[in-house]
């Protein structure tokens, strides 16, 4: 029903804010990923939404991309997943973390994001899977199997996939995996 708005940044007060539409306050539940991102209150803001009408409540939820806004639909497609924990969901990870999660089909990391149990986010790897996780697999430069490796093992080890991927740019492109670990670790410590 309402697909975007366009306005002034009226109000900030995490995860809602209020949109001003020519005089008509329009209350947006919005990730902390889109949050961080929005403009100072006062200025102009343009936000995708999607509209939810249920029998007690009319919620609108605003996203700043695309990508953010189709995987809360997919999310929220998923049984057991409402709104509520498909915001919370982006809020813990962007989306092509989690694309990479399903990809690389890491409970692990969906369980650490509040309300997501071990049950849930097996049913996210398996609803999901070839839906959002294939979108965006691994960082372009992950070209061969043997960095796809490395990556997912720093990324196991508790490395951001942002200092991963950093790591992995500094080492050779025909690197063997062992050595590559070895290799990303030693930079990753200093």
């Amino acid at each position: 029903m309402i697909g975007k708005l366009t306005g002034i940044l009226a109000e900030r007060n995490p995860p809602q804010i209020v949109v001003d539409c020519h005089g008509v306050g329009y209350e947006v539940d919005v990730p902390m990923s889109t949050f961080y991102n929005l403009p100072a209150a006062g200025e102009r803001v343009s936000l995708l939404t999607h509209f939810v009408v249920r029998e007690d409540a009319q919620i609108l939820y605003g996203f700043g991309t695309a990508a953010e806004r189709a995987a809360f639909r997919q999310l929220i497609k998923i049984s057991g997943v409402g709104p509520r924990t498909a915001l919370g969901v982006l809020s813990g990870m962007s989306v092509s973390e989690l694309s990479q999660a399903i990809t690389l089909q890491e409970a692990g990391r969906l369980v650490k994001i509040p309300g997501i149990g071990k049950k849930t986010a097996e049913r996210l790897l398996l609803e999901l899977k070839g839906k959002l996780g294939a979108e965006i697999t691994l960082p372009a430069h992950a070209a061969t199997d043997n960095q796809a490796d490395i990556l997912q093992a720093l990324v196991a080890l508790g490395y951001s996939d942002k200092e991963a991927a950093a790591a992995l740019k500094a080492l050779p492109q025909d690197v063997a995996v062992g050595e590559g670990i070895k290799l990303a670790l030693r930079a990753l410590a200093k």
